[in-house]
């Protein structure tokens, strides 16, 4: 058998060294691909939950009315309005004159009065000397029982008509105190309807008055928190301007309303006769009863990623892998918020980049410069002169 020639020979060594190297160069890369350390998606920093003490607050709408709202009246009837002194939003004191009713009428009639009363003074008198000269002369025999008991009479009867004439005299002076309309109370004039020139009766509203310039917040809440509320407890009611008013709860009403089955609760504002208070009575205003404090776990703000209408942290998991975790949020304090159920206290969660990230993503910690800061160094001292 003839032997193969030498140019057959080393193209088939030439073949198998070419297998021999793509194998093992393709055994390499595989190595090298599998022995790779993965990128980090996003360099994070962290945080544990901490216990804070929140407070704890109930929050409740409600009406801002007037604390007491007088209602003035006219006392004399048939008289003209002849001066108007006051109008809304007019602040005014115990005392102070309100509104004139003409008074030519009433004077004629107290004069009258003041003549019967004279006249009645001057007969009673005259009936008082015939019966004490009557029982002179009864005891000489010079007149009759009869006529004795007759002028006695006369001189009670006259004795009263002078109190009716005085009582007449009293009534027409009433009536001429009341042509000037006086204010029973300090406060504000919120409503007036008398009008100069108007002829009123007895009992017509001239004005309305809230007593003192005090207001009420008239707050709604339902049955279930009545109890949570006790008279003298703080609540700050919020303005239509946004600023805020600290008032108490004076008293908790003692029936629930059956068609709503909410109770109101009164809560004392502070006074105010200013034009520019923040609150009004017919205000429609919310607030915020404080209830005390509670122990909470919180987070920092910035650990929350909002998703779909939910809440959720970033746990860092031993591999430098974060773990999606669903969370209930409560309260808030400052930058901090309060996780109600889905966290445990000893978890760690991602603070900066957490609305970045996705569950399973792989990240890098490094430390959190706000925290790890290094103190300012100090002035050096100055040396006193020598």
């Amino acid at each position: 058998m003839p032997l193969p020639t030498p140019r057959i020979f080393l193209l088939g060594s030439a073949a198998l060294l070419c297998f021999v190297l793509a194998g093992c160069g393709k055994d390499e890369d595989e190595a090298r691909k599998g022995t790779a350390p993965a990128t980090p998606a996003l360099t994070v920093t962290t945080a544990r939950p901490a216990t804070a003490s929140l407070p704890l607050k109930l929050g409740a709408n409600g009406n801002v009315a007037a604390w007491q709202e007088a209602v003035i009246g006219s006392e004399s009837g048939g008289l003209r309005l002849l001066e108007v002194r006051v109008n809304v939003g007019d602040i005014v004191r115990k005392g102070d004159v309100l509104a004139v009713f003409s008074a030519d009428t009433v004077n004629a009639d107290v004069e009258q009065a003041r003549a019967a009363v004279q006249e009645a003074q001057a007969n009673a008198a005259e009936a008082a000397a015939n019966a004490k000269r009557g029982q002179d002369l009864k005891s000489s025999g010079a007149v009759s029982e009869q006529q004795a008991t007759q002028w006695a009479t006369a001189a009670r009867t006259a004795q009263a008509r002078v109190a009716a004439a005085k009582a007449t005299l009293t009534q027409q002076q009433l009536r001429l105190k009341y042509t000037r309309v006086i204010a029973p109370d300090g406060g504000v004039i919120s409503a007036r309807s008398a009008t100069v020139g108007a002829v009123v009766g007895v009992g017509t509203e001239l004005f309305r008055l809230i007593r003192q310039g005090r207001l009420e917040w008239r707050a709604e809440l339902p049955a279930s928190d009545i109890g949570r509320v006790k008279p003298g407890t703080r609540v700050r009611v919020k303005g239509a301007n946004g600023s805020e008013v600290v008032g108490k709860v004076r008293t908790v009403a003692p029936t629930v309303d059956p068609q709503t089955r909410t109770t109101l609760v009164y809560v004392d504002l502070p006074p105010s006769l200013s034009s520019n208070a923040p609150l009004k009575a017919g205000m429609f205003a919310g607030g915020e009863f404080e209830l005390g404090a509670s122990n909470a776990l919180t987070v920092p703000q910035q650990a929350i990623a909002v998703r779909d209408g939910f809440s959720y942290v970033f746990r860092l998991n031993p591999d430098s892998r974060v773990s999606q975790v669903k969370i209930d949020t409560g309260r808030r304090l400052g930058e901090r918020i309060e996780v109600v159920k889905g966290l445990a206290p000893e978890a760690q969660i991602v603070v900066t980049g957490a609305g970045f990230l996705n569950d399973g993503d792989l990240v890098r910690q490094v430390a959190d410069p706000a925290r790890n800061a290094p103190a300012a160094p100090a002035a050096p001292a100055k040396v006193a002169a020598r």
